[in-house]
């Protein structure tokens, strides 16, 4: 459990000092836990991982590397324990029409989507729509939506980036394996110089290309705010806004049924 311990505050990049501090233990006794010189408290453990902001899956790692029996429960989403958190899903998903919106899982795979992700998938090829979906191998494939997206240099390093993040926070090895295969991926070579901003742009936009014109995007990302659930703490929930009234009155056409989306 020390060496765990550890190799999360090291991750964390914070001094045994800061963390003893954070936690009110003493740097000596904290010292002793990381050397297996101490074995901590089972409320010692979750204070620690709680101070480094550790997933709770690897909260539940460290429990039992220090000799306790997991906190956190990891319920799957189809089960009744589950029913206010898909309702929950389902509210958001169906209200957010017809702007399209995707709930994922800690792998990005598709957990569910509304109706109007639809917009988004024309021309994919269905081999990347067969279960599982992971929604960042639908993005950034080529024969998936890359080459729709005619910001793709901007959308893939802001992916890229995301997912980098996502990997230093939670030590993932299956996401570091996704990593490397979505940077194999084409267009490397429009990604663009980090310090040059779009002009004009109060965020970065998903732009896409549709029959007609160009659809332009805004995402927001939320999550559960109060998670005792593994599988709760891990959902995320993504939302695309239109960024402009053309793709707004695109997307009510298209949810009208009256025309494919299109942009101005």
């Amino acid at each position: 459990m020390g060496a765990l311990l550890r190799q999360w505050r090291e991750r964390r990049r914070i001094s045994q000092l800061d963390l003893s501090i954070a936690a009110d233990i003493s740097a000596r006794h904290l010292s002793f836990v990381e050397t297996g010189r101490s074995r901590p408290s089972r409320q010692m453990v979750l204070r620690l991982s709680a101070c480094m902001e550790v997933p709770l899956r690897e909260r539940n790692h460290l429990l039992l590397a220090a000799g306790y029996a997991p906190v956190y429960s990891a319920q799957p989403l189809e089960g009744r324990p589950m029913a206010p958190v898909r309702e929950a899903l389902g509210v958001i998903l169906k209200g957010h029409e017809p702007s399209p919106a995707v709930v994922v899982d800690r792998a990005w795979t598709l957990l569910e989507a509304n109706a109007s992700v639809a917009v988004l998938l024309e021309g994919v090829d269905p081999e990347l729509l067969e279960p599982p979906v992971n929604v960042l191998r639908l993005s950034l494939h080529p024969r998936g939506l890359a080459p729709n997206i005619a910001n793709l240099g901007e959308w893939r390093a802001h992916l890229l980036h995301r997912l980098h993040r996502q990997i230093d926070h939670t030590a993932d090895e299956d996401l570091r394996a996704l990593h490397r295969e979505l940077s194999d991926y084409p267009g490397t070579e429009d990604e663009p110089d980090p310090e040059a901003l779009p002009a004009g742009e109060v965020a970065l936009p998903l732009r896409l290309r549709a029959r007609g014109g160009e659809l332009r995007f805004l995402s927001t990302v939320a999550t559960f705010g109060t998670p005792l659930d593994v599988t709760v703490s891990e959902l995320v929930i993504e939302s695309f806004f239109p960024a402009d009234e053309a793709t707004a009155a695109a997307l009510r056409a298209f949810a009208a049924g009256l025309a494919p989306a299109t942009g101005g």
